[in-house]
């Protein structure tokens, strides 16, 4: 297997439009930053499997089918009828910016233990390339357990590991909290891409050179950093550098860091047995360039999921 995520997925209630008496209208997309990224990257051709857990509801069987639908193993998906299928409602600004709220006290991502991972990280098999997490799962217990033990494991393995420390404020009970729970990772990350925003709550900055420096000094050997339209910056070693964005007609940002990352990961697994050796600065700007694509093409439709770009549509999109 190329790639195993884990972490949250949920269903994204997310505004479609507005009626004429100003009421807000609203459709059911598959979503959760992990499993985004596993769909995105198995849509552009990687073996990808998934980790996490869903409630026994209605909305936890849709989710699962869509993970099998998109050719992600679902064998460590869990379900819980201890907690519902967490959601996550996504108001959009008419710029096409997101706001979220959630329902998630519990919910059943947060319910995901160690035990539990380490089986599905061990069936999947330790001989997969990347582990890839985000942060949401290190909100609450048991899945904050559940998420530094696969950290463990894949790296014992010899597993490269990505990491996206994604910040919802309405999820940690502070931001203080949040910084250092955030942190804990990145001690064992190969791969980190973070947003503006989490640049700044991570290192105190917006200065892309040096709060790649001090990103990178965490442990990170690959800082990506994605600029919204303006694109995306890279670190690796002492190479660093701009990569502008592909210009589109934005209907809905969400999904777009996912599908960025998805495809940044496609990109690094198919240079090898070691995707992170060597890459030189031409590699980089290939690299950042195919991303910035999948995420412009991401940002053209609505949904998180369901936007998420073939490898025929972000080769139409990336830029010559």
């Amino acid at each position: 297997m190329d790639l195993v995520t884990l972490g949250e997925i949920l269903v994204d209630l997310t505004q479609t439009g507005v009626k004429g008496d100003g009421t807000r209208q609203f459709a059911a997309f598959p979503g959760g930053a992990p499993a985004n990224v596993a769909v995105a990257a198995a849509k552009l051709g990687l073996s990808v499997g998934f980790i996490g857990k869903i409630g026994a509801d209605a909305f936890g069987r849709d989710l699962r089918r869509t993970l099998t639908g998109n050719r992600v193993c679902a064998d460590g998906l869990f379900e819980t009828e201890q907690a519902p299928t967490t959601m996550a409602v996504v108001s959009v600004s008419p710029e096409g910016e997101r706001s979220f709220s959630f329902y998630r006290s519990p919910g059943a991502d947060t319910l995901l233990t160690k035990e539990e991972a380490a089986a599905a990280l061990a069936g999947y098999g330790l001989s997969a390339r990347v582990l890839h997490v985000g942060s949401l799962s290190l909100t609450d217990d048991p899945a904050r357990s559940a998420t530094m033990e696969a950290l463990r494991r894949a790296k014992a393995a010899g597993m490269l590991v990505s990491y996206d420390p994604n910040y919802r404020a309405a999820l940690w009970k502070s931001e203080k909290e949040a910084v250092r729970r955030m942190k804990e990772p990145m001690r064992y990350a190969d791969i980190l891409k973070v947003s503006e925003e989490e640049l700044f709550l991570l290192t105190g900055g917006s200065d892309l050179r040096m709060g790649s420096l001090e990103l990178g000094s965490m442990g990170p050997k690959l800082v990506l950093i994605t600029l919204g339209e303006k694109g995306a910056y890279y670190r690796y070693g002492v190479y660093t550098g701009a990569v502008p964005g592909v210009g589109v007609t934005v209907a809905d940002t969400n999904g777009a860091g996912d599908s960025f990352l998805g495809a940044a990961l496609t990109c690094l697994i198919r240079r090898g047995e070691e995707p992170l050796k060597d890459l030189t600065p031409a590699a980089l700007e290939e690299i950042v360039s195919y991303a910035n694509a999948a995420a412009a093409v991401t940002c053209s439709r609505p949904g998180a999921i369901p936007a998420l770009p073939t490898a025929e549509e972000v080769g139409k999109a990336f830029p010559e």
